[in-house]
Formats: structure tokens, sequence, C-alpha cells
């Protein structure tokens, strides 16, 4: 029902189900995985209004605590990209796999859950891949950086003496420029070519 890849790897569709909702994908040498993917094959559906939570576990004596949630799957999502770089193992609360993992080998485990209850869990922020492209990213961080410089200049009226050759811009007016470019950028990352 389910594969996990990770670059330069096979792609592995064979996960050890460990009880009749759950799955568990092991991850050998995973210091060196950066992101993995998830998916569906395609040949088994979730049953009716469930999907697949996704969560992962590195190290640990037995799991516990360990389990991490990175994100879910369904039939409408039937794949995601996850970042694993940067996990660490902790605990993070509840989780079906609480008394499953292995302290030499990563795991990916895959839980089917009622997509209610994926509506409400919240995965590890820095699992999430970003889907903004990076030169999005670029010119965002770009422009909160000119924001922010020219804001450090921001001087009141009655803090400003009188200088003639000195020409002032309202921060007010780069902030819109800054909102309008923003928007613009986000309906179109190529706008700026025309």
């Amino acid at each position: 029902m389910f594969g996990c890849l990770v670059a330069g790897r096979l792609v592995q569709t064979e996960a050890q189900q460990v009880s009749p909702d759950k799955f568990i994908f092991s991850l050998p040498d995973y210091d060196s995985v950066n992101h993995l993917v998830v998916f569906l094959l395609g040949t088994v559906p979730f049953p009716m209004n469930t999907g697949g939570a996704v969560y992962f576990c590195c190290g640990g004596v037995d799991g516990g605590g360990g389990w991490q949630l990175l994100g879910f799957i369904s039939n409408d999502k039937p794949s995601a990209i996850f970042r694993i770089s940067g996990l660490k193992p902790g605990n993070s609360g509840c989780n079906p796999f609480s008394m499953m993992g292995s302290s030499s080998v990563a795991q990916v485990g895959v839980s089917i859950e009622s997509l209610d209850l994926l509506a409400q869990q919240t995965p590890v922020s820095s699992s999430a891949v970003s889907t903004l492209d990076s030169f999005t990213q670029f010119t965002q961080k770009m422009l909160e950086s000119l924001f922010n410089f020219t804001s450090s200049f921001a001087l009141s009226q009655a803090q400003m003496s009188p200088n003639p050759s000195e020409i002032y811009v309202p921060a007010s007016a780069i902030h819109k420029w800054y909102e309008n470019f923003q928007r613009r950028l986000m309906q179109n990352p190529n706008f700026w070519k025309t």
C-alpha cells in the first residue's frame, strides 16, 4: 500500500505491518538522509475517510518518546516530502508507535487514522519542506531585509532637522511597496520578468 523513498537509495515498498493499521519502514544510515518521501503505491487506496499519519523515530533504547509526527498522506494527497535532517530524538507526546523502535536504525511509521484526527494533529515544524522555490525564498528574505534596514533609520517628524539636500521617503510608502511586491510574487513568482 505504501512506499518510502530516500534519494540515492532503492524505493522501499515492503513495509513491516506491526498491527492492522500500523506499518514501519527501516531507514539504515539515517544520519546521511536529508529528506524522505512517503507515498501511496496506487494499488490500494485508504479506506473511506482515513489517511496515513507519517511518524519518524531516530534512536532511543526502545523507541519510546522518539516518534515524531512528520505529517500525513491521504487519497487526495498521495505523497509527501519530509525533511528529517534536523530532527533529534525526543519526546513528542502521545503517538501510536510508543513502544516500537530500534536504537541502531531509524524508522518511518505510517498509522492509518481518520482524516478528522489527522487534521487536528500538529507535525514537528522542522519536518516541513518548503513549497517555495529558492528564488522566491531569496526574494522574500531580501524584501524583509530592505524593509528592516530602512525602518532602522525611521525618525518622527519632530526628530527631523531641516536639510534641503536630503530626500525623505515615508516608511509607510516602503511598507506599502513591500506588501504589494510580496502579493505579486505569491501570485506569479516571475512577474518581475515582464
